[in-house]
């Protein structure tokens, strides 16, 4: 993203959530800026920021077109920048996951984002068709900006500000009912318990209609009844009522949702099969009560038929149901981590309390065995806490006091007392979960394939069966008029489009929630599908390759007096917060000195710090920003090149234009840095560092964990425009890292990652939060990115070669070379099939294992 201060904020923009959106703005308004890279797009703000002189109305009207409501807004300078690091050195980090830290997930953007989003339980949506009806009533709401409903768990999510009223109105006057989600894990709870009764129902259903169905077929082939004959007309017409008894019993929510859409001018898949149902009963009560209208060989009945096609729709359905309920688990597996109760300490004395009662502040006992149930540090004991459930890292951690724990993971060993921090919603686990339910319900790019599909899907099919009827009718052997009915009735049936709308929202639901499990929070669909077309990996330095935790290897000093040379760097950095800044600090105080007094201290980005001694400038910083100030460092060379070619950086200070000395301080490279960077290879992608280190430091830790490029000694400002140049090189980009710095970077990447031990701004910069401080965690994501996409393939391929082939051939596109035309029968099968194979190929999905947790299994 080029980062133009002649820019102004003038659009205002709704519904882009991710850089492909960003992407597809910049290419609208290239038309009237003449270069995509004149636009910027603030997703977090949701603005565009035009060249002076573009006409904004204008500008509006292609953004709207393309997709993405907009409106001219007053013009502003106040450009959305990122903050600068508090510090002079390269990059600014939180401690490391090692250290007992979680991420603090911020909860502010979490209430923005649902503050403007209104959650809907839908009933009666049955298919694609059904989706892209629901989604248009909803966005047709004043005030609405974007819509999209999850049939995989059939809720609907309009974003925008409107009465939740008015929209269950406009769902309910597209035929489908509609109620406010107000209590997410109540809603869950309930839908469960609906669901299990709606399986059993639909097992009855299924049973009763296909008994009946089979009667009638064994009773017609074992006495050659199906043909109404004078003897037997009383007792097909007796049939034929009982037929639509039982029709109405078992299928009465298919007509009735045919007549909803029938009444809102509507079609979806209940249209289908209540027209393909229907038409096989007419026709066959026509032919039972007036046999002699019709020629003999046309005089067939075809009750059975629409007894076992919704019979066996049914059983599709109860199958499909119950398989839909396996892809939520991970969600559940999240819920079930919640206590029930928590050990209080009020007053001197332990109570148990129901954990919703537990206040900020109240202390409380974790025994061996138990969960924790709110977040909190620890005040008393010491303990190992199993974390698996919420970073994905197999081993416990462990913790005493002064570290944090979260709700939901659990004490394996030890008795500690903590203090509750955070309860309720403002939980890890209580967002965590809140975001992979947004994620799951959130729609990929491939996913609105099927929208546009279905849009047209249905009346198509509806105008193929009456093509296929006419073609039979005129040009199709004798008795042309059964041969009409039932090809007619076969591709109505068949083509029912339940597959096509489960094929994205199946497969989403079950690898967010894989991902999840391996502690990476996919926080839109975009990013879960773009992350399996990555080439290239570009990573921050500290606290993403290394652990954040730097610490002082080397001292000296011109005149080797290192212990002024401390208290002097000390003086410096005790006004600051970066992790080098903590370790020259711990070195000062383990070897009891004490810090020079320094005043006007300032922290130059990227450079260093630098404050006054004696009203001289006293300064501490890289090589570059001191030999700029004109200081000589030739002295230092030689022991700044040890400690470069040790992996430290050198920090040099000097007071007015006199070197005093270098200070050596090096950041460890993490443990699994190297074998995360090498399965990055084996994916085939490639592998950058972009750090403001010095670049024999980075140099040197490119070479030991077998990194393929590096940029060393950007500024903070910089990493953005370098993720851009090799996005216009060709590459699909991911940046990784976890700094307030990083933060351009993230939000300009394809994908961003960020270390779930990092800052706040780098979290919500991000498509992907990896709750654990390894790069493993990059890794497990991308595989399972591509795994997930390459389920949906596999699913809208199965969907569309299940219609493209299975509608010719219920037209009878076999009869002239072989003499095949398809039962009704066999297509209410099939269909109901389709459906079941999709949701269980999205399954499969749950058995899914990364490379780094086989192998960790293969170890074993």
């Amino acid at each position: 993203m080029s980062k133009n201060t002649e820019l102004h904020p003038l659009l205002s923009i709704s519904g882009a959530s991710c850089q492909g959106c960003a992407r597809k703005i910049r290419s609208a308004l290239e038309p009237l800026t003449g270069d995509a890279d004149r636009v910027e797009v603030n997703l977090e703000n949701q603005t565009v920021s035009l060249p002076d002189g573009i006409d904004t109305s204008e500008a509006a009207r292609a953004v709207t077109d393309a997709g993405y409501p907009a409106s001219p807004m007053a013009t502003s300078s106040d450009t959305h920048q990122p903050p600068e690091n508090d510090h002079c050195h390269a990059e600014k980090t939180q401690p490391d996951a090692d250290a007992g830290h979680k991420p603090e997930l911020k909860k502010a953007e979490s209430a923005a984002t649902d503050d403007d989003q209104i959650h809907l339980a839908v009933t009666g949506a049955t298919c694609a068709s059904c989706v892209n009806t629901i989604e248009k009533a909803l966005t047709s709401v004043e005030g609405i900006t974007g819509a999209h409903m999850n049939l995989a768990d059939n809720t609907a999510t309009a974003t925008g500000h409107a009465d939740p009223q008015t929209l269950i109105k406009a769902v309910e006057s597209s035929g489908y009912g509609a109620s406010v989600i107000e209590d997410p894990d109540e809603a869950d709870e309930n839908k469960q318990e609906q669901d299990r009764k709606h399986y059993r129902t639909l097992l009855v259903k299924m049973a009763i209609s296909l008994s009946l169905g089979l009667g009638l077929m064994i009773w017609g082939m074992g006495f050659n009844t199906m043909r109404v004959t004078a003897d037997n007309q009383i007792t097909w017409i007796t049939l034929g009522i009982l037929t639509l008894g039982v029709m109405i019993a078992t299928g009465g929510h298919f007509y009735t949702g045919a007549w909803k859409a029938f009444r809102h001018h509507n079609a979806n898949m209940d249209t289908l099969i209540a027209l393909g149902t229907g038409t096989a009963w007419v026709y066959s009560i026509v032919v039972a009560s007036v046999p002699d209208a019709l020629p003999e060989m046309a005089r067939h009945v075809y009750f059975e038929a629409s007894a076992m096609i919704i019979g066996l729709i049914n059983l599709g359905q109860a199958l499909e149901l119950r398989a839909k309920g396996k892809t939520s688990e991970a969600v559940r597996r999240l819920l079930d981590l919640r206590a029930k109760t928590a050990r209080v300490i009020r007053d001197g004395e332990e109570q148990d309390l129901p954990v919703e009662q537990v206040k900020a502040g109240d202390h409380i006992r974790v025994r061996p065995g138990e969960s924790v149930p709110v977040d909190g540090e620890i005040t008393e004991g010491s303990t190992r806490i199993d974390e698996s459930m919420l970073t994905g890292e197999p081993m416990p951690v462990s913790k005493g006091e002064g570290d944090e724990v979260s709700a939901g993971t659990l004490n394996t060993s030890g008795s500690i007392i903590y203090q509750a921090t955070r309860v309720g919603s403002d939980t890890a686990l209580a967002q965590i979960i809140r975001l992979v339910k947004k994620a799951q319900g959130s729609k990929p790019a491939i996913g609105r394939l099927a929208d546009r599909i279905s849009a047209v899907f249905v009346p198509t099919v509806m105008l193929i069966a009456v093509v296929a009827a006419l073609v039979w009718y005129n040009v199709g052997p004798e008795p042309a008029v059964v041969h009409m009915m039932v090809a007619a009735t076969t591709v109505l049936i068949i083509a029912c489009p339940c597959a096509l709308g489960l094929a994205t929202p199946m497969s989403v639901m079950v690898g967010v929630g894989k991902a999840a499990e391996y502690g990476a929070l996919i926080r839109q669909g975009d990013a879960l599908q773009t992350a399996g077309k990555l080439d290239l990996v570009i990573l921050d330095k500290t606290g993403t390759i290394t652990g954040g935790h730097p610490a002082v290897t080397r001292c000296q000093a011109t005149d080797d007096d290192t212990g002024r040379l401390l208290a002097l760097a000390a003086g410096l950095e005790q006004h600051s917060e970066h992790p080098l800044a903590e370790a020259i600090m711990a070195k000062a105080k383990a070897e009891n000195v004490s810090p020079v007094k320094v005043s006007g201290f300032e922290a130059l980005n990227g450079k260093g710090v630098s404050g006054e001694l004696d009203g001289e400038p006293l300064r501490l910083g890289n090589r570059r920003w001191l030999e700029q100030q004109g200081v000589d460092l030739a002295a230092l060379g030689k022991e700044a090149d040890t400690i470069t070619a040790e992996a430290g950086t050198p920090l040099f200070l000097a007071l007015g234009n006199t070197a005093l000395g270098v200070i050596g301080v090096a950041d460890a490279v993490k443990q699994d840095s190297e074998a995360a960077i090498r399965r990055l290879h084996d994916a085939g992608i490639r592998v950058m560092m972009v750090t403001g280190d010095v670049d024999a430091t980075a140099r040197a830790i490119a070479r030991k964990t077998g990194i393929d490029d590096y940029r060393a000694e950007v500024l903070p400002e910089d990493k953005a425009t370098i993720v851009s140049e090799m996005r216009g090189k060709g590459y699909t980009v991911a940046m990784v890292g976890d700094g307030i710095n990083d933060a351009p970077a993230l939000a300009a990447s394809d994908v961003g990652f960020a270390i779930g031990t990092g800052t706040d701004v780098a979290i919500e910069s991000a498509g992907i939060t990896l709750m654990r401080g390894s790069l493993h965690g990059v890794a497990d994501a991308i595989e399972i990115s591509r795994a997930t996409v390459r389920n949906i393939h596999q699913n809208l391929f199965g969907a569309f070669i299940y219609n493209s082939l299975g509608i010719p051939v219920a037209a009878g596109l076999l009869y002239p070379f072989w003499g095949i035309l398809m039962s009704p029968i066999l297509a209410g099968a099939a269909m109901s099939a389709s459906s079941v194979t999709v949701v269980t190929n999205a399954n499969r999905l749950r058995l899914f294992k990364t490379s780094s947790s086989a192998s960790r299994e293969g170890n074993k």
